[in-house]
């Protein structure tokens, strides 16, 4: 764990990300605030919001790790989601109001199968009113409660995976592989009306959120063990660990204290490369101590540091 001090307070200044496996009825906010009562950690954070009625991987950070949760946000999701056949709901889930129901009897597997083919690659999906989307500063699902519905411009979503995992009419279990913005209840929705029938979602878990894999979540149940025992910090993942993906750059000594203080990085001075303008990089000592996220400046050619990492972090 790499807590160095607290605050007056008492809070830690702790660093890294916790992959969490939340459960059905918690808010991810309701989460954030567990783990910074049980850690007692200065910040803390989560990598993109996973609806109550949700279970599965909830990526928290922690301390510094929270400069890099945008590559959590912006990255790939699984999930494991059931569709349930035969009705359609006022907020796309089994918590609304039945809006229309339809005999799921006479839809058989093949034609849901073909009907799925409509919603793999880049499709365009309309959010749900149910949603924390602002208008005029307010969230779609406060003016859903107050029986206001308003027009939703669609929006472009990337499914690169879209399985049917099991097949027990009328619920039907789907694997999803998606990017940024996917809203699981809308594609629910949005199957039942292609098929000419109804449809809601009934069950989602999310298996996946970047690096974050379920089989290697922990509950919060368990964290809380593992505080009272005193060794929760071994389920702490370094701040660098979302940005596995990127190529990593070994600054010798001087360099080093270049990039400590913000200093560009020639090029020239570790190798050639064929790095475009806008690609990313990490920087480590010849420690392994991750020093800054770098962005490629041909203008140099350098690597700018965009986050730098103190040797000794106290802020979050």
């Amino acid at each position: 764990m790499n807590a160095r001090a607290s605050d007056a307070a008492g809070r830690l200044h702790v660093h890294g990300f916790l992959n969490l496996n939340k459960e059905r009825g918690m808010t991810s906010t309701q989460v954030v605030r567990v783990v910074k009562r049980l850690t007692r950690a200065r910040k803390v954070g989560h990598g993109g919001t996973l609806d109550p009625e949700a279970s599965g991987v909830l990526p928290v950070c922690l301390g510094q790790a929270c400069r890099f949760v945008d590559a959590v946000i912006g990255a790939g999701k699984e999930y494991r989601m059931t569709v349930r056949l035969g009705q359609a709901t006022s907020t796309y889930d089994a918590e609304g109001e039945v809006t229309r129901t339809a005999d799921a009897s006479v839809v058989d597997r093949a034609s849901f199968e073909a009907v799925l083919e409509r919603f793999r690659g880049q499709i365009q999906q309309v959010p749900p009113m149910y949603s924390a989307l602002k208008r005029a500063g307010r969230p779609l699902y406060e003016l859903a409660r107050s029986g206001v519905t308003v027009e939703r411009a669609p929006r472009p979503v990337s499914i690169t995976k879209l399985v049917l995992a099991r097949w027990a009419n009328p619920d039907v279990e789907l694997v999803v592989e998606c990017g940024r913005g996917f809203y699981a209840r809308s594609l629910a929705n949005d199957i039942g009306e292609a098929l000419g029938s109804a449809a809601h979602l009934a069950g989602l878990v999310r298996t996946r959120s970047g690096p974050f894999r379920i089989e290697e979540s922990v509950s919060v149940a368990e964290l809380e063990r593992m505080v009272n025992l005193g060794n929760w910090s071994e389920r702490l993942l370094p701040s660098d660990f979302v940005l596995g993906g990127l190529r990593s750059i070994v600054l010798d000594p001087l360099l080093e204290e270049k990039v400590s203080h913000g200093s560009p990085v020639p090029v020239a001075a570790w190798t050639e490369t064929d790095a475009v303008d806008g690609d990313r990089v990490r920087l480590y000592s010849t420690e392994g101590r991750f020093l800054a996220l770098a962005r490629y400046d041909p203008a140099g050619p350098s690597w700018r540091p965009e986050k730098v990492i103190p040797e000794h972090p106290t802020e979050p």
